[in-house]
């Protein structure tokens, strides 16, 4: 590419990455997501981050997939040549990559978000908006489903009915009316988005590392779990955490009255 389509910064033990297609709203094309998937890995395997934001260049998030590079070749007939581990891995496997990274994840929501730029907004832990946030689910309105987990990650998080509601007609829901829903976690004024963003991931960042990932962990089990099952990791979790530096810091600091100095281990 000779514009990145996706750049990748970090400071601090924080990773920012940048959808940067402005003139097309961030849209993805595939080598995008071939790119994408590269850079979760990366992120993943990579001790020294220890928090990933996301975000948009320009006005928007992320508007979902290009049409013109992702949906218009094929109704043109045109082949697409894809290798056989593209045929039969699931559609948007990026989307397991990206839950699985083991550390938190945050989306700056600088603007609108909409098809698969809201499935990536619903895969990061913490979704931070703007208030010039836009969310909806525009795939049925060239006829297909949501996709990219969206169908997993939404009804989880603002209920079925209300999930259903936003995929059948596709219409675009504002910042406040997200926020109302549980579908992000804060909104914030526009110009203070990325400040506020990159406050709140030092502050994970400075944390014990090993003990937020196993909370992440925790929570998303949670979620498919009984209890007993969710009992016996949480004890196996709290054995993990009880072996660490980070803990034996923490008790210190706690009980000489100061601030903890994590180093993540």
């Amino acid at each position: 590419m000779s514009i990145e389509e996706i750049v990748l910064s970090k400071e601090n033990g924080v990773a920012t990455l940048t959808l940067n297609r402005p003139d097309r709203m961030n849209a993805f094309t595939t080598p995008m997501y071939h790119e994408l998937r590269q850079i979760v890995a990366d992120i993943h395997d990579d001790d020294s981050t220890k928090v990933l934001i996301v975000t948009g260049a320009g006005r928007a998030f992320c508007a979902g997939s290009d049409v013109q590079h992702r949906l218009s070749a094929r109704l043109e007939g045109q082949k697409i040549e894809t290798s056989r581990r593209e045929t039969l891995e699931p559609v948007g496997l990026v989307a397991s990559m990206f839950r699985s990274i083991g550390k938190p994840t945050i989306a700056a929501i600088n603007g609108v978000a909409t098809g698969a730029g809201l499935s990536l907004s619903l895969l990061c832990d913490l979704r931070i908006a703007s208030e010039n946030a836009r969310f909806g689910a525009a795939w049925v309105k060239v006829g297909l489903i949501p996709d990219l987990a969206a169908t997993y990650s939404l009804p989880r998080l603002i209920g079925p009915d209300k999930a259903l509601e936003i995929f059948l007609t596709g219409d675009l829901i504002d910042a406040r009316e997200a926020e109302r829903i549980g579908l992000v976690t804060r909104v914030v004024p526009h110009d203070e988005l990325m400040k506020y963003s990159m406050e709140f991931a030092q502050r994970l960042a400075s944390g014990p590392s090993v003990a937020i990932e196993l909370i992440k962990r925790a929570v998303y089990r949670g979620l498919q779990n009984d209890l007993d099952r969710q009992l016996e990791f949480e004890t196996y979790a709290q054995n993990v955490c009880r072996q660490t530096e980070d803990h034996q810091e923490g008790v210190k600091a706690f009980l000489e009255k100061r601030q903890a100095t994590y180093k993540g281990a």
